[in-house]
């Protein structure tokens, strides 16, 4: 019996060898192969990234598929952004990314592509469905590899960004993915690049594979500095996610990057939708439509946020977890490395540091996400008792994802994660008493339903 609760929203993912053993895996790759039979597709780009387990589960991957009458190409070990590039090189129906992303080194995982677009929601619950049934379909496939995917994806990159000055840059790639990609790309554009951990590694020896904590990039902020850098980049295992420092060692979030970008493609499509999440900044949405924008907000979740944008016809969305996504010159789907290489590209067409491209934006005080433990089984429910607690006191709620309450000076947050067993917190306010006060108020009730919860 597969572990149900590695069936996330919008991947699957478990702890290797407890819940990702290789007959669990094997029906995971059956499952997808009986699925895409029966959307009457059956040809799939395999990649996987450098954790440990990942060349095995990627073999097994490869024989279940092939076993269901799928047409498999193999492009090796490659950043998540790499296997949707192939998707719409090769041309295939479909794609399946062998990935942890940025968890710990015992964890491994799946990202199921139909087209480059995700699978999620009901869908990845259909996947845990037919393995349920224990029903698969049976054919006669094939397998073939193809070894030149990353020099092809650095090709396109290359060609398709301009860098008009020369800019000092430190990579950190975390000994994830992104070592053999990203720091050749960009010296290629013209830049003088500085490599942090570019071995692949997957026991992730140097840091944590998650660019947007700070203790993660404390070496990269250092080399920034030291080195007198104009930017440091850094990178999560799959190289999905980017963490960006300016010239002082000072970390840019992921919502002010996507308001660096907005601005940007605002200047070149008036009036362009771009969407953003739940944990995003006031001044984000207020930036965006102070510069003739239409902002977005909606759900957590790198699927989520490429459907609304397919959806919403969006050129530009973003995550404060670092997944970008460019409608604009590019596929649509979220990658870090272009997204770097959008950054430089920015930066460079500029006489401005980094640290002044936001100067103007009025300052506020917020806290990084909060993360508090919770059963799977229970978060839900505890956000929902939350969220009826501040109903009853008519407080401005938005609900798209979990429970976003907005003050006049200030807002909180409260979701589950729907990649862990814990809640995700995060506040906002003009002033660090008024941000306290608000941090306070809430978090005590949260601690309370989950108590009554336990």
């Amino acid at each position: 019996m597969i572990n149900p609760q590695i069936f996330r929203e919008y991947d699957i993912r478990g702890i290797v060898d407890k819940d990702l053993t290789d007959i669990a895996v094997e029906n995971i790759g059956l499952s997808f192969g009986t699925y895409l039979h029966s959307l009457d597709l059956k040809t799939v780009a395999l990649g996987g990234d450098c954790r440990l387990s990942s060349n095995r589960f990627r073999t097994i991957l490869s024989d279940a598929l092939a076993q269901t009458g799928c047409k498999v190409i193999d492009v090796g070990t490659v950043p998540t952004p790499v296997l949707y590039y192939a998707i719409e090189k090769l041309k295939t129906d479909g794609g399946l990314m062998v990935t942890g992303s940025h968890n710990p080194p015992d964890f491994n995982g799946f990202k199921l592509c139909i087209g480059t677009f995700s699978i999620y929601g009901q869908d990845i619950q259909k996947i845990r469905e037919i393995i349920d049934d224990g029903v698969y379909i049976s054919g006669e496939g094939s397998y073939e590899k193809y070894d030149s995917i990353i020099q092809d994806y650095q090709d396109y990159v290359v060609e398709h960004l301009i860098i008009d000055r020369p800019l000092k840059v430190i990579v950190d790639s975390g000994n994830g993915t992104a070592g053999p990609v990203a720091p050749d790309i960009y010296r290629r554009l013209g830049c003088e690049v500085i490599s942090l951990f570019e071995e692949m590694d997957g026991n992730f020896p140097n840091h944590h594979p998650d660019p947007t904590v700070k203790e993660n990039i404390e070496i990269l902020i250092r080399k920034v500095i030291d080195e007198k850098a104009d930017v440091g980049i850094g990178f999560d295992g799959d190289s999905d996610r980017i963490g960006a420092v300016d010239e002082n060692g000072n970390i840019v979030w992921g919502d002010q990057l996507l308001m660096i970008f907005s601005r940007a493609l605002l200047k070149e499509y008036p009036g362009a939708t771009v969407i953003s999440e739940v944990k995003s900044s006031k001044n984000f949405y207020d930036d965006v439509r102070k510069h003739g924008g239409n902002p977005i907000m909606w759900k957590t979740g790198h699927s989520l946020i490429k459907e609304k944008m397919r959806e919403e016809g969006a050129l530009l969305g973003g995550e404060m977890s670092g997944h970008m996504f460019f409608a604009d010159k590019y596929f649509g789907f979220d990658d870090a490395i272009y997204a770097g290489g959008r950054l430089l590209e920015i930066i460079s067409q500029t006489d401005k540091p980094l640290s002044e491209l936001l100067s103007d934006v009025p300052p506020v005080y917020n806290t990084p996400e909060i993360r508090i433990d919770c059963a799977d089984e229970k978060k839900f429910d505890v956000v929902e008792h939350v969220k009826h607690y501040f109903e009853k006191k008519k407080c401005n709620i938005n609900d798209i994802d979990g429970m976003r309450i907005t003050f006049e000076d200030g807002w909180a947050l409260v979701r589950a994660s729907n990649t862990q067993p814990v809640l995700v917190l995060r506040f906002e306010s003009t002033s660090e008493e008024r941000l306290a006060e608000i941090k306070d108020m809430i978090m005590r009730k949260v601690e309370e339903f989950i108590k009554a919860a336990s």
